[in-house]
């Protein structure tokens, strides 16, 4: 099931589909969608990974795309409905 990720790139807000299908993380589908080439960073990655604790990834990540240009990268909450609810049609 698709979900939609919001994101902040060079100050401008913007929102995007996204689906694990497709993409390991939502940090490399706004890569895509904003043509960035990460190789280098996903070797660096992977090195890290290989050495230290998730948390030290992590923080590599943020600060790496924080260079990149981007502020907020989260995935929109889910809206639940209940049994028989249906959402809105906009």
């Amino acid at each position: 099931m698709a979900r939609t990720i919001i994101y902040t790139y060079k100050n401008q807000d913007k929102t995007l589909s996204f689906s694990y299908e497709k993409h390991r993380n939502i940090h490399e589908a706004v890569a895509e969608a904003e043509g960035i080439d990460l190789t280098s960073y996903l070797k660096m990655e992977q090195q890290i990974e290989a050495i230290s604790d998730s948390k030290a990834v992590r923080n590599y990540r943020d600060n790496h795309f924080k260079k990149l240009g981007f502020g907020i990268i989260t995935l929109q909450p889910k809206e639940n409905f209940g049994v028989g609810k249906k959402p809105k049609a906009e």
